[in-house]
């Protein structure tokens, strides 16, 4: 399935579908001046990313596959723990520590949305090491035109 991130224009997709379908650790499908829907891939055995988002919710929702979400006030104390699968979603406050690790034999497929806006417009990032390679260069960076948010001091394990 095709999507084009077309920005803050209206937009519909079947969701379900382009989740099951992405292969990409991370595909940003559509961006807002508000918030942005990503969908993720992660292989077995692999992870999200220990990271927190100072000024960012998130809301993630398990298409396929089987993990455990991890939360905590610090990167040292993570006392949530919850094993998800298909049809589970895992709310993350700004400002939380937080993982999901693949615990499955397959690859865990997933979406979040940000609020706000968290990502360049329309990137894609086939691995892990690809993100953080476009993050450490400035590449993964929200477009101008969105609502701004201090994000300043964010962390990733």
């Amino acid at each position: 399935m095709e999507i084009h991130d077309n920005g803050p224009m209206r937009n519909a997709f079947d969701i379900d579908t382009a989740t099951r379908e992405n292969s990409n650790y991370r595909k940003v499908a559509w961006t807002g001046e508000h918030l942005q829907v990503v969908l993720m891939s992660i292989p077995p055995g692999s992870s999200i990313g220990l990271e927190v988002h100072k000024g960012t919710d998130q809301f993630l929702r398990l298409e396929a596959g089987q993990g455990r979400a991890v939360m905590g006030p610090s990167k040292d104390d993570l006392p949530f723990e919850q094993d998800v699968r298909d049809g589970w979603s895992i709310q993350v406050p700004a400002g939380t520590w937080h993982d999901v690790i693949n615990t499955g034999s397959e690859p865990m497929r997933l979406y979040a949305i940000y609020a706000p806006t968290h990502h360049a417009q329309g990137i894609v990032q086939a691995t892990a090491a690809d993100a953080e390679a476009d993050e450490e260069a400035g590449r993964d960076e929200p477009p101008t035109w969105v609502a701004e948010v201090d994000t300043a001091g964010e962390e990733k394990a």
